[in-house]
Formats: C-alpha cells, sequence, structure tokens
C-alpha cells in the first residue's frame, strides 16, 4: 500500500477509536446530567438506582438501535433503486430469504456490526444506482438522530424516556459520521469509502455488481467454482488498488481453492498480498488463513508456518472463531502441524455447531471437502 494509502488507513483507524471516546463522553455528560437534575434533589436511593439503571438500558439500547437503524437504511434506500433482499445482519443474527420464506442464521464477520446484502439491478451501459445503498445507513442514522432531537425538545425534563433519547441523538450523528465519511479501516472499508472508490471507477461499478450477483447465487446454494469463470478474472495492478476492484482477486483465490488447484491458489495469494493495493483487511486475513491451509496440505514447513501464524493473524482467527474457513484451517492445523487427533475431534465438532446455523450451506459443502482433504494428507 502507498504511503497515500497507508495515511488514509491510519487516519480511519485513529478516528474511529475518536468517535466511540467522544460517545462515550456525551453519553457520560448526559448521564451526569440527568442523575443530577433538580428532580432528582431529594430523591429516594431506590430512585437514584432506578435512574442509573435506565440512563445505562438507554446508552446500550441507543447503541444496538441505531446500528439495526443503519442497516435498514441500506435495506430500505437498496429497494428504492431497484436492489432486491437477500439477507439482513445485526451483530451475529442474521434473516436471510430462502426462496419465499425468512430464515434466522448466524454469521459474523469481524469488523462489522452488522451487513445489508442485497442483489442488484441489472447493469444498463455500464452503470447501476450505487450511491444512495452505500449512504442509505449514514442517512437513517442522521434521520433517527433528528427525530430524536425533536422528541427531546418535547419530553419533560424529569422523564425516563428522555436519556434514551439524548443518547439516540448522539449516537446517530457519531455513526453517520463513522459510516458517511470516506474511510479506510484496519479490517473493512467503510460505506463512505466504498461510495467513493465507486464513484471515481466505472470498472468499481462492474466489480461491486459481480460481488453482489456472487452474493446472490451463493445464496442460493451455487458454489463460486460453477458461477460465470469471466466474473473471476483478476484485475490489474492498478485495477487492485481500487478497494471495491481488488476484492474481485481475492474471491479469484477462494474460486481456485474450492476447485483444488490449490498450487495456483497459493501463488496468487502470495502476489496479491505482496502487492500495494486496496484489499481490504479483513480479505487479506482471510488469504492468510488461505495460504495456511495449503502449506498444511501440500509442504507443511514449520517456518513457513511460523511466518504466516503471526501475532496478529491469529489475534483475527480467534475473532473469527466461528466462521467455516477459519475452523478448516484450525482443523487442519491440529492434524497436520500438531499432529493432535482429539484437538482436531473439538475443532471439527466446533464446525459442525457452527455449519447448522450457518447462511450458505455450499460454503459448508466446500469446507467439509476441503478438511477431507486434511484428512487424506495427514494419513500419508
Amino acid at each position: 500500500m502507498s504511503q497515500k494509502e497507508t495515511k488514509k488507513k491510519k487516519i480511519g483507524q485513529i478516528l474511529i477509536p475518536v468517535c466511540f471516546v467522544l460517545i462515550g463522553a456525551a453519553c457520560g455528560i448526559l448521564f451526569m446530567k440527568f442523575l443530577d437534575g433538580p428532580e432528582t434533589a431529594g430523591a429516594s436511593r431506590g430512585d437514584k438506582i432506578l435512574k442509573i439503571l435506565v440512563a445505562l438500558v438507554s446508552m446500550c439500547a441507543a447503541l444496538i438501535l441505531q446500528i439495526i437503524i443503519h442497516e435498514a437504511g441500506h435495506l430500505v434506500f437498496g429497494l428504492l433503486t431497484g436492489y432486491r433482499f437477500i439477507s439482513f445482519r445485526v451483530s451475529s443474527f442474521m434473516w436471510m430469504k430462502d426462496d419465499d420464506r425468512i430464515r434466522f442464521k448466524r454469521m459474523s464477520i469481524a469488523g462489522t456490526g452488522g451487513q445489508c446484502l442485497m442483489a442488484p439491478p441489472d447493469l444498463k451501459d455500464g452503470k447501476m444506482p450505487v450511491q444512495l445503498y452505500n449512504y442509505g445507513g449514514a442517512i437513517m442514522n442522521l434521520i433517527a438522530s433528528a427525530i430524536s432531537g425533536g422528541l427531546v425538545l418535547l419530553c419533560p425534563a424529569g422523564s425516563l424516556f428522555r436519556p434514551f433519547l439524548l443518547m439516540m441523538l448522539v449516537t446517530g450523528i457519531a455513526y453517520a459520521l463513522m459510516n458517511g465519511l470516506p474511510l479506510r479501516m484496519s479490517l473493512a472499508n467503510n460505506d463512505g469509502r466504498n461510495a467513493w472508490d465507486l464513484a471515481r471507477s466505472p470498472e468499481a461499478v462492474r466489480a461491486f455488481w459481480t460481488t453482489m450477483k456472487m452474493n446472490e447465487l451463493s445464496a442460493r446454494g451455487v458454489c463460486l467454482r460453477d458461477m460465470p469463470e469471466e466474473w473471476f478474472a483478476v484485475p490489474d495492478e492498478e485495477g487492485m488498488k481500487n478497494g471495491i476492484t481488488s476484492s474481485l482477486g481475492a474471491v479469484a483465490c477462494s474460486r481456485l481453492m474450492e476447485q483444488g488447484r490449490f498450487e495456483e491458489a497459493d501463488a496468487l495469494m502470495e502476489r496479491l498480498l505482496s502487492q500495494n493495493n486496496g484489499i481490504p483487511g479483513v480479505l487479506r486475513k482471510m488469504l492468510v488463513c488461505d495460504r495456511l491451509y495449503v502449506e498444511l496440505i501440500r509442504e507443511n514447513r514449520p517456518e513457513a508456518l511460523e511466518a504466516l501464524r503471526t501475532k496478529d493473524q491469529l489475534k483475527f482467527m480467534k475473532s473469527m472463531k466461528k466462521y467455516p474457513s477459519v475452523l478448516r484451517t484450525e482443523y487442519a492445523y491440529a492434524l497436520l502441524a500438531e499432529k493432535d487427533p482429539e484437538k482436531a475431534q473439538t475443532v471439527m465438532e466446533a464446525f459442525e455447531k457452527a455449519a447448522r446455523t450457518y447462511p450458505n450451506p455450499n460454503d459448508i459443502t466446500i469446507e467439509r471437502e476441503l478438511m477431507e482433504t486434511a484428512r487424506e494428507a495427514a494419513a500419508v
């Protein structure tokens, strides 16, 4: 990554914690004002404890509700511009369209508090609406914040509902800024950055459409290896600098993995990871996870495994410990590096538990095939 892009990424990494500190500070000030208001004078100990609980619950509820509102913004503005619903996730709780039914699933992705996936409208002359869909979450946070601010003016000073409205006002503005300003962050680019990348590059719009079509087909049970081959052309070096377009390079590696073309996958992953490109952090970490797996089933060199299993990589994999491909790699590591069948069995049980609620059964099928490949390698 260039010095300029690295600087932008560092700004994003700094601004997000600063926003959370400011949210905490603002909520703390509101919290103290609520507790020290004139209506509290002479209040009983029980009433004061009740007000403390109300303030704490209000802060937590506002934080969670603004995440839901944010993802609902993507959904609403997506539907208004021709997108179709696929799934809606808050934290690890996910609701997914399956034929004509909505089913509950579980999945979490590091660096994201939620996600609304939608199928894109058709491209027309290489174009499609992208700005409202990407900015929809921040717009909805601002709307919720404005409504909360208006209701505060109508709410009596001593009302137990007032702290919730005030915290909705603060968190809505903060979430809008964190997601609306174009920022590169350590694991994932925010909505504003995606919108910025899309506005600057027609190729990024096509890549965005392609990625969303992949999500749509994956939700229908289609594996990457069965999707059109032309979707997986790796962008050139200039194209790989764009945060949207570069994702196609990462997903091309995943397709090679599904096809069992491990040597080609490893060579491509090594090349992409050595470039100064725009691949989002979470995808870079997943590429390293796949490189670990390939090293394990092929040469299984301790020094190569040590180089890949950095402290930062292990921390990421721990944060994604219920994700199928991470569990698959941990399974292979237990079998082939640690030579510990009992630990491998424990990882397998965790995998099967995660598989029961994972949204895409086709991914589970692929991961089971890769785990079987690891077992065969261990038996040699």
